[in-house]
């Protein structure tokens, strides 16, 4: 790749839940967590309402014999495809009586664990508690036709002829599901419908959900990370000022590894934003802090990890620095490179790539809201200035995505340059790019900076108006995930779920 450099051309797959124009979006079901499995065979998605959506991988997994797939012509696509699996309600609103707050239901984190057989685990988390979920199939027999008993009209009809019978006195077991009837029935009793001649009856299988563990009272401020360990065994939860160590066979105990709080809370000074295992070395994690700073973490060096292995921070910033560029520096999100060596950040202005064996600059960053940087007083009157957004990143390490303004989101290429990246709208055209010509449609709808912003595009010649100025900056794309395996990237927009794969080419 180094005489050339290779190129994405993104094509829509698929949307789930998408609405029409105009259509009315419920706050709790706005997306907020996507998730891929580690095989990329399930994925995830959690929504304000405290609910978890899974997916399921379609192709790839064919069901024909031998025989009939030898005589067809057909092509197997070759990016995933995904089907609706299950959905079940992770968490429900909670009230802590003792410091008189309501505990929301929403989804803030969804990571999946290791499986050792054909059920899946998966983490989810609210503000406050976290919860370990086992999703298995189980097969469902169903009756599709049976022929009628005339000795027998009904359910109930048989259950109080039963009732008559001998063995009364023998109690049900507690759960009340077992009937001791079934298998202690009298030979001179009707035949019941297990011994109907005439019965058909269909298998199909169903996903169930049972919750297994519950994670709670340890963080007293909202909890922003989760991540499993590569040890398969321990997973770390971090809020604004504690980091917390579990393992997943044990709900009621953790261990405090970092703690930021200060004796006096007016001498704090920054917080933790987000926290991830490193995907090899299970003594080593990374967090980041509202300063910019992302710190390496050895767990071997002592029980309180409050001494840092290393600390990363962009010391080659240029600018003026005001007290709303430090808010703009603060990192929303975290992601550790498939190789263990290199750190992908987000923060509101800039997408950069560290190597942990060069703390001074990262090697490479990506300016996404530069365009934006005149107005951040603006965006902090309107609180868009602390908008969150995720990050995520190819298999391979040198593709990049993370999300914007106006139900769009950016691809950047490691070896493509500084600015050099594909804007993608959320929507089944990807490539649209008349962002212009739709400011001027949806004017009304445009906030007041904003519409100075499109009028007053082209004073500044570093940026392209039309790719680079939002058009409605309530309509954003926090959340999105890369495809552990392949070349796609799935990413919400409100309560849609959309999912583009690429063709790679090489241009010289």
């Amino acid at each position: 790749m180094t005489s050339s450099m290779r190129s994405f051309n993104w094509k829509f797959s698929q949307v789930f839940g998408e609405r029409q124009p105009g259509e009315k979006v419920e706050e709790i079901d706005i997306i907020s967590a996507v998730e891929f499995e580690s095989r990329g065979d399930y994925l995830a998605t959690g929504d304000h309402g405290g609910r978890v959506v899974l997916f399921e991988r379609t192709n790839g997994k064919d069901l024909r014999s031998r025989k009939e797939l030898e005589h067809t012509d057909s092509s197997v696509t070759s990016h995933p495809l995904y089907s609706y699996k299950t959905e079940f309600q992770s968490h429900e609103i909670e009230f802590d009586y003792l410091k008189s707050l309501e505990i929301g239901e929403k989804i803030n984190k969804l990571r999946w664990c290791a499986s050792s057989n054909n059920s899946l685990f998966i983490l989810s988390t609210n503000d406050r508690t976290i919860k370990l979920w086992k999703v298995s199939d189980r097969r469902v027999k169903k009756i599709i036709e049976m022929d009628s008993n005339a000795h027998i009209s009904s359910e109930n009809a048989l259950l109080s002829e039963k009732s008559f019978l001998t063995d009364q006195k023998i109690q049900s077991v507690p759960n009340g599901y077992h009937l001791e009837w079934i298998t202690k029935k009298p030979k001179s009793t009707f035949p019941t419908y297990k011994e109907s001649p005439k019965m058909m009856f269909k298998f199909g299988e169903c996903a169930s959900s049972r919750c297994r563990r519950v994670y709670s009272h340890a963080h007293d401020y909202n909890i922003n990370s989760i991540s499993i360990n590569s040890d398969c065994e321990t997973f770390l939860s971090a809020d604004d000022l504690r980091i917390n160590m579990w393992n997943l066979e044990v709900g009621n105990q953790c261990f405090n590894i970092i703690d930021l709080k200060p004796l006096d809370m007016e001498d704090l000074v920054e917080v933790i934003t987000s926290a991830e295992f490193h995907p090899a070395y299970c003594n080593l994690l990374a967090y980041s802090s509202s300063r910019g700073f992302i710190r390496l973490v050895d767990m071997r060096q002592s029980a309180l990890c409050d001494q840092n292995a290393r600390i990363f921070q962009d010391r080659d910033a240029h600018g003026s620095r005001s007290f709303f560029t430090e808010i703009a520096a603060s990192i929303s999100d975290i992601k550790f490179a498939k190789d263990g060596r290199h750190i992908l950040t987000r923060d509101y202005m800039n997408l950069k790539l560290w190597d942990l064996h060069m703390e001074s600059s990262p090697i490479v960053s990506f300016k996404t809201h530069e365009f934006l940087r005149p107005k951040l007083s603006e965006l902090y009157n309107g609180d868009f200035i602390f908008d969150k957004f995720d990050c995520c990143l190819s298999r391979d390490g040198r593709h990049f995505a993370t999300g914007t303004y106006s139900n769009t989101f950016k691809v950047f290429c490691h070896d493509g340059g500084y600015t050099d990246g594909t804007r993608l709208e959320a929507s089944k055209n990807p490539n649209r790019v008349s962002h212009s010509q739709e400011c001027q449609k949806n004017a009304g709808l445009l906030t007041f900076f904003a519409r100075g912003l499109h009028r007053r595009g082209h004073e500044n010649s570093r940026f392209d108006s039309s790719d680079e100025i939002p058009c409605d900056l309530d309509s954003k794309l926090i959340h999105l995930a890369w495809h552990p395996t392949t070349n796609l990237i799935a990413c919400a927009a409100k309560c849609s779920l959309y999912t583009y794969y690429a063709e790679s080419s090489f241009n010289a």
